[in-house]
């Protein structure tokens, strides 16, 4: 089966935002952005401290991965984080989403997330995942503004968080 990143568009836009792929040029404001232990916290695979290294990694060899789809957002000029889809074999896609945290608090989140599930859907997926640690309120509530339903918990095993308490989460997504 093909996967649906490749009937993904290339820009989302929404209306304060527009999705699009990450760039060299984006890397600067990236590694700004994730060498910060608040965001760090609640990331599985964001290394600490975040160099431009790590940026230029991301950018040359997770961006263009057949198993990850990754929109970088943009308000204006400014780059304030990432949204994105993983692909594995037998699981479903799952979203998963970061922002610089001088950009917390104004829905720009959920607002990214709703045009990436839009985006999905269109492309042909029929449910999504997500996952946010027990104690981030503020990423359960995305999720939950964004259509996806708790569907359990699990302890992450590996990476940033593991030994934590993981809520899982799904969408079953109708196609439009």
């Amino acid at each position: 089966m093909t996967s649906i990143k490749h009937y993904l568009p290339a820009t989302l836009r929404t209306e304060r935002l527009v999705l699009s792929t990450p760039t060299m040029a984006d890397a600067p404001a990236i590694a700004a952005l994730c060498n910060n232990k608040n965001v760090h916290k609640w990331m599985a695979r964001l290394p600490f401290p975040y160099t431009a290294e790590d940026a230029r990694f991301f950018i040359e060899h997770i961006v263009p991965s057949d198993t990850e789809a990754c929109y970088g957002l943009r308000r204006g000029d400014d780059f304030i984080g990432v949204v994105g889809l993983t692909f594995s074999p037998g699981a479903v896609p799952e979203l998963g989403y970061w922002l610089g945290e001088p950009y917390w608090g104004h829905g720009y989140a959920t607002e990214a997330a709703q045009a990436l599930v839009a985006a999905a859907r269109a492309a042909g997926a029929g449910a999504l995942g997500s996952r946010a640690l027990l104690d981030n309120a503020g990423s359960r509530k995305v999720l939950a503004k964004t259509g996806f339903v708790e569907t359990g918990t699990a302890i992450e095993t590996a990476n940033n968080l593991a030994g934590r308490t993981m809520v899982l989460f799904r969408q079953e997504l109708d196609p439009r």
